[in-house]
C-alpha cells in the first residue's frame, strides 16, 4: 500500500507549498482538492494553467495525486443544484488528465438540502435512489468522455449508507467507471468491538473487486469521528482485510489537523508493519 493523506489538510492555495507539506510530513500519495489552488472545490471553470501546475508540482515533489475531489450532491432535493454539480463535475473531469489523476471522489448525497454529509431520513427512500442512479448515468457519461473513474464511498449520511448498497449500485449501474472508496469509520457509530469488525469485514468482503482507495480515520467511543489512531477502529484488522482482498493501493488519512500529519504517517506506517502490510511509495 502507499501512504497518502488530503492535500487539503495542510493550508495554502497553491499546490507547490502544498504538496511540499504532504512529502515533508512523510506521505508519497495525496487526494487534491481545488481549494489548494486558491479556486471552490467544485470550480465552474479551471483557468488555463492551472491543473497543469498541479501536475508539476506534483512531479516536482515526488507526490502522486491518486485522486481529485469533487463531491457534490448527487441527491440534492433541487433539480438545478444537481445539474450544477453535474457541470462542475464536468470541469474537473477535464482538468484530471493535467493533474496526474484519473479517480475523481463523489458523494452519493442525501436530501438534506444544506448539508450533502447529513442523513435525512427520505434518503432510503426509492426516489432517492432513482435520483442517485439518474445522477450516476449523467456522471458515467462524463467519465467516459474524458477517461476517469468515478469513486463512491459508502457513509451512513449518505443515500449509498452501507456496503450493501454500494454493491447494489455497482451492480445496476454495470459501469467499469464506479469504484469504491473505503472508509470502516464512516460504515458504523458506536459499536462493540466484535460488531465493528464484522462490520469492516463483511464490507471488504463484498466491495474488495472494486475498492481502489482506503480512507483512514477514526471514531471514538462514542461514535464521534477522531484522527486515525486515536480512536476505536481496528487497523491492523481492517489494513489485513485490506490485503487479504488485493487492495495494494493508496491509503489516504483525513480528518485531522496539519499539525497531526507525521504523527499519524508514523502511525499509519507502523500499524501497516504490524499487519504485514507491506508499504511502496
Amino acid at each position: 500500500m502507499r501512504l497518502g493523506i488530503f492535500a487539503k489538510t495542510f493550508p495554502g492555495e497553491a499546490p507547490e507549498p502544498v504538496l511540499a507539506a504532504v512529502s515533508a510530513a512523510g506521505f508519497s500519495v495525496a487526494q487534491y482538492n481545488m481549494a489548494c489552488s486558491g479556486l471552490p472545490p467544485m470550480p465552474d471553470e479551471i483557468p488555463p494553467g492551472v491543473a497543469a501546475a498541479v501536475g508539476a508540482a506534483a512531479k516536482d515533489r515526488q507526490v502522486e495525486i491518486v485522486a481529485l475531489s469533487g463531491t457534490y450532491n448527487m441527491i440534492h432535493p433541487d433539480p438545478a443544484v444537481r445539474a450544477a454539480g453535474h457541470r462542475r463535475l464536468e470541469v474537473l473531469a477535464a482538468n484530471a488528465a493535467a493533474m496526474s489523476t484519473r479517480l475523481i471522489t463523489l458523494c452519493t448525497g442525501t436530501r438534506d438540502a444544506h448539508d450533502q454529509w447529513r442523513a435525512h431520513p427520505d434518503n432510503d427512500t426509492p426516489e432517492a435512489w432513482a435520483d442517485l442512479l439518474a445522477s450516476m448515468e449523467v456522471a458515467i457519461g462524463i467519465a467516459d468522455r474524458h477517461g476517469v473513474d468515478l469513486g463512491i464511498e459508502p457513509e451512513l449520511a449518505n443515500v449509498v449508507n452501507s456496503a450493501a448498497k454500494a454493491r447494489r449500485l455497482i451492480d445496476e449501474l454495470r459501469s467499469s467507471r464506479l469504484r469504491i472508496v473505503f472508509d470502516p469509520a464512516n460504515l458504523f457509530e458506536a459499536e462493540t468491538i466484535e460488531r465493528q469488525l464484522d462490520i469492516v469485514a463483511r464490507g471488504i468482503d463484498l466491495l474488495a473487486d472494486r475498492i481502489v482507495m482506503g480512507h483512514a480515520k477514526d471514531r471514538d467511543a462514542e461514535g464521534g469521528f477522531v484522527t486515525a489512531g486515536q480512536g476505536v477502529l481496528d487497523y491492523p484488522h481492517y489494513l489485513a482485510r485490506l490485503a487479504a482482498g488485493g487492495f495494494d493501493g493508496p491509503m489516504v488519512a483525513h480528518g485531522l489537523a496539519a499539525r497531526e500529519a507525521e504523527g499519524v504517517a508514523r502511525f499509519l506506517l507502523g500499524v501497516m508493519g504490524a499487519a504485514g502490510v507491506e508499504v511502496t511509495r
